[in-house]
């Protein structure tokens, strides 16, 4: 028997990868299903299951090209309603994987056809859970993607709440939980950077666990603090429950590589949004109008979902020549499938042509210090509201750039605009937005709060550890 985590760090996402005498079983696949493919070709096995713990919505799930391609059968839980062929399996059910079998545990709450699947070995003995949004290392999923109006974030609460101790608390403490994502993911709160864990360690240090904990507590406590999920969530869903277009299909569309008069001709034409995936202090120096920047060495595709709205939104790319296709991989794995082409040889070939361009100014966190002696200046911490609340310069605006084009209209525009955030990153995609939103006067903070600390010359509030805000 083999079992392999295949996690992907853009989308703090694990997809699993099982084996016995010469029979595969994926658990929630990526879009690209190459790799899997090609793993168990490798193996000489053949994939007989592709397992979906839910429908999910932070990322589109390969499960459809991987049936298509091996011939393998899509299962998911209970209540499960696919717009495609699938195998919905009762709760408790045993699925044969050669000489191991999978039993399927329904554990609605994060969504109602949630379900975990418990590997049990050769001899019977339950070794692994595979649990999906349900269970994380040191948090579970959140209650409130899949509401409706016969239900409530409190009911979902209410039913985690059960599923977690009926399904899962009683299983054996040595059994390892290989949950569905890992800290970074919007689809929890608390989690862990750990990707797998013992279930007995978990009923010991996550706090959504705890033996004593009464359900009015535990949906008091997971409901706390919850951040408004992005936009493209239920356009996933969607996707996933409904179908969608083969990868392949995609990249090829979206691989078009297009000469700068071309690539203006695009935008003009479509109004399709121009995003530049370079890093901040590259972009920085020198870019096309009206541009985006989401730098790919980041959390790109859960960027991308949460400042671009619309999954069927004509995009335009401009990239670090030879990081297209990574480019267009990452954003098919969240549904965004019109991107039009890319610009051919990257910003540099814009250059070249002698068409128009824009900078943003930067200044270093010593600057930053001397300046504000000075006088006051108009500064914005686009962090997000929990890293604001445990530390920042006092008396700075919090605009979370999650939220920042919905708040735009507080910042003033006959000020300059000193944009940080923790590191860099956010801040240029915050600045960007802003520049193609009409604000002339920004300046982005080079090394953002952590350098601003590093200084030793402002003034920073006194840090308050997250968990004591929580319960305050």
């Amino acid at each position: 028997m083999k079992i392999e985590q295949i996690y992907t760090g853009c989308l703090a996402q694990g997809a699993y990868y099982i084996e016995s005498e010469g029979q595969v079983a994926i658990i929630d696949p990526l879009r690209e299903v190459k790799p899997y493919v090609e793993q168990a070709a490798k193996a000489g096995a053949s994939i007989k299951y592709v397992l979906e713990t839910h429908f999910h919505a932070d990322f589109v799930s390969g499960h459809l090209d991987l049936a298509r391609q091996t011939g393998a059968t899509i299962v998911y839980g209970p209540l499960a309603k696919p717009n495609f062929e699938a195998h919905i399996a009762t709760d408790g059910e045993e699925l044969q994987l050669g000489s191991v079998k999978i039993r399927v545990l329904h554990t609605p709450g994060h969504t109602m056809e949630s379900t975990c699947y418990l590997l049990l070995d050769e001899t019977g003995k339950e070794t692994a859970l595979f649990s999906g949004d349900t269970l994380f290392i040191g948090d579970v999923g959140r209650p409130d993607l899949a509401q409706k109006a016969d239900l409530t974030m409190d009911d979902l609460a209410g039913y985690l709440y059960e599923s977690l101790r009926t399904q899962i608390m009683t299983l054996p403490d040595d059994v390892i939980v290989y949950p569905g994502h890992g800290a970074g993911s919007a689809c929890g709160k608390n989690m862990s950077k750990e990707t797998t864990d013992t279930l007995g360690n978990q009923k010991l240090f996550n706090y959504a666990l705890r033996a004593s904990m009464s359900k009015e507590e535990f949906i008091k406590e997971v409901t706390d603090g919850l951040l408004a999920p992005p936009q493209y969530f239920p356009q996933n869903v969607a996707l996933n429950k409904q179908g969608y277009e083969s990868i392949d299909t995609v990249l090829k569309r979206g691989g078009q590589a297009l000469s700068p008069e071309a690539f203006e001709a695009a935008a003009n034409e479509t109004g399709a949004l121009i995003i530049d995936t370079r890093p901040a202090q590259v972009f920085r120096q020198g870019f096309i109008p009206n541009s985006i920047n989401i730098g790919l060495g980041g959390q790109f595709a859960p960027w991308v979902g949460t400042l671009v709205p619309d999954v069927k939104h004509n995009l335009l790319l401009v990239c670090e020549p030879g990081q297209e296709q990574e480019a267009l991989t990452r954003l098919a794995r969240v549904g965004y499938d019109q991107v039009l082409g890319f610009l051919a040889g990257g910003f540099s070939a814009w250059e070249a042509s002698g068409k128009e361009s824009d900078t943003l100014l930067s200044v270093s966190a010593e600057s930053l210090a001397n300046r504000m002696a000075e006088g006051d200046l108009e500064i914005v911490d686009v962090r997000k509201p929990g890293e604001f609340a445990a530390e920042h310069i006092a008396g700075v605006r919090n605009i979370p750039l999650e939220y920042l084009n919905d708040h735009m209209a507080e910042l003033p525009k006959n000020k300059t605009l000193f944009i940080h955030c923790a590191g860099g990153y956010r801040s240029m995609m915050a600045a960007s937005i802003l520049r193609a939103r009409g604000y002339e006067k920004l300046v982005d903070v080079t090394g953002g709060f952590d350098a601003i600390k590093k200084t030793g010359l402002f003034e920073i509030t006194d840090y308050v550890c997250p968990t004591t805000l929580k319960k305050a």
